[in-house]
């Protein structure tokens, strides 16, 4: 069975995360540009995307899993708003070029999809990204050190956008995370 195969039956099985968006997405709504184009990378059953949608951003739901998209555009259309689902396998397909006015990246490590990001995003445009760090191994065996940020390591990845918003620690449900908000300089919309 192939990894598609196996997160489509997981999807199909069982309720994979939460279904409420992430709460570090509140803490950082005040640093949102103008609503506009919005991809949520890797976003399984579309908990985050839903939150940007409700903003009045046009969400592209980018994930492999076609099942956890289903779900997802179901959950959307009970919310009452779109989202447009695109089949991608991130590790071998062409990053959309978007230009994005946000790109969110939450739970999911592809270092080199990093300055893909930059590149995609907007003047003036958000990268919001919430992955575990090495330090979620002293509480949890999931997810293993190869999708882990060393600690420090995230800020290293965003090149020359501009750094708004950055944390490490543990969350209210004993996780171990960075968090980040950076900016494509340039004019905002």
């Amino acid at each position: 069975m192939n990894q598609r195969q196996i997160w489509n039956r997981r999807h199909a099985e069982e309720e994979i995360g939460s279904i409420s968006p992430s709460p570090f997405l509140d803490e950082v709504a005040h640093l949102l540009p103008a609503p506009g184009a919005a991809i949520d990378v890797a976003g399984g059953a579309g908990r985050n995307s839903i939150w940007l949608a409700r903003r009045g951003f046009r969400v592209t739901l980018a994930d492999f899993s076609a099942v956890a998209l289903e779900k997802a555009v179901g959950r959307a259309a009970a919310a009452g708003v779109e989202l447009h689902p695109l089949e991608l396998d991130l590790e071998n397909d062409p990053f959309p070029a978007g230009p994005w006015r946000v790109i969110l990246s939450f739970n999911f490590l592809l270092r080199p999809l990093y300055p893909r990001f930059a590149a995609a995003l907007a003047p003036g445009g958000l990268l919001i990204v919430s992955q575990p760090t090495v330090r979620n191994l002293e509480r949890r065996s999931r997810p293993p050190r190869p999708f882990l940020f060393e600690e420090g390591e995230l800020p290293t990845l965003i090149g020359d956008l501009e750094l708004l918003h950055y944390t490490e620690g543990w969350t209210s449900g004993d996780h171990h995370e960075a968090h980040l908000v950076a900016r494509k300089p340039g004019d905002r919309e």
